[in-house]
């Protein structure tokens, strides 16, 4: 999903407007979260059996891939300090930055399952249907605020 955004940096004489883009896609898609608050009835339909797939379809369905946009097409320099080494590594070298998101996927997926079955295992699904809490506000104003930050980098130059 990020080759595409990887490959913009090529752009280099659009690259000021592709980030404002970005940025611009980032904020409205927030503002689109933070508006309309229903679920796509489509996600609730895909069997447990899949879970793979479900996981994979909630990230995209709440804009996971539009928070890594501003990182790849170089909108986090040097003031976002830990993700600057993403550029250098996207530059280098295409394997690498394709492990580099392997791994990173691989952990994210082990620490969400781990979280997920020590829930289950410890709490139990009383727990996960009386104390559960939605984030999708949370969620909205965070992509509202990366796109806002990575548009006033933009603009200041």
């Amino acid at each position: 999903m990020l080759l595409p955004f990887a490959l913009l940096l090529a752009l280099a004489q659009w690259q000021r407007e592709i980030q404002a883009a970005a940025a611009l896609v980032v904020i409205g898609f927030g503002i689109f979260r933070l508006l309309d608050r229903r679920h796509p009835r489509a996600l609730a339909r895909i069997p447990p059996s899949q879970l793979g797939i479900w996981s994979f379809a909630i990230a995209i369905a709440h804009g996971a891939g539009l928070m890594l946009v501003p990182i790849y097409l170089g909108l986090c320099g040097a003031a976002a300090g830990g993700h600057e080494a993403a550029g250098p590594i996207v530059e280098a070298s295409l394997g690498m930055a394709m492990l580099v998101s392997l791994v990173h996927v691989s952990a994210m997926m082990i620490a969400g399952g781990s979280i997920a079955w020590l829930v289950y295992r410890y709490l139990g699904l009383k727990f996960l249907s009386t104390g559960w809490f939605n984030l999708d506000a949370s969620w909205a104003v965070s992509l509202i605020l990366v796109g806002a930050i990575a548009l006033a980098f933009n603009l200041a130059g």
